[in-house]
């Protein structure tokens, strides 16, 4: 199998890229026929997230903007449950329906923190595509609606994800060896 070291840590192949692929294509498709005449805005959450994005833009056909937001977790291999924002919304959200574009939702600390500081600006929806979702972790009572993958609760790096800001560039997902 295959496996890469990030660091101090092994990894062992877990999602290959043409599985990520074809999961973000379906994303894009159902987004697609969604918000079909809705003008979303999707707010994408780096630095995890750019890879994600990236793929899903370049299959979402409908007119929609785009824009990014900077927040963080995480440190090492485990969530640090404070959310800092590091670099903020400047695009208007008042009346407009939002999509947060995140690479993983593990516990939704960061997802309910920005879901609460979005409604402060009075869009008419949000609405969440995650490429992973961890539902064995989730700690808050919220439910991405588009999702491409769900993973069992292991730390996960490659596409976006990252071991202290190494392992990101990897086109396939790796999981840590136990």
């Amino acid at each position: 199998m295959k496996s890469v070291k990030i660091k101090d840590k092994e990894f062992e192949l877990f999602i290959e890229s043409g599985k990520i692929a074809n999961n973000i294509a379906r994303v894009a498709d159902q987004i697609n026929a969604d918000l079909k005449g809705k003008n979303p805005l999707f707010l994408v959450v780096l630095n995890g997230a750019f890879m994600f994005a990236a793929e899903l833009m370049k299959k979402v056909s409908i007119p929609c903007e785009i824009t990014f937001i900077r927040l963080a977790s995480y440190k090492g291999t485990s969530s640090t449950e404070s959310v800092t924002e590091i670099l903020g919304l400047t695009e208007s959200i008042e009346n407009r329906t939002v999509v947060i574009v995140e690479d993983i939702v593990d516990s939704g600390n960061t997802l309910a923190t920005l879901i609460e500081e979005l409604k402060k600006h009075h869009p008419c929806e949000i609405k969440i595509a995650s490429l992973l979702l961890k539902p064995g972790a989730l700690k808050y009572d919220l439910q991405p609606d588009y999702i491409a993958m769900e993973v069992p609760p292991d730390f996960l790096v490659g596409y976006g994800l990252d071991y202290d800001g190494y392992g990101r560039n990897l086109a396939d997902i790796y999981k840590l060896k136990n």
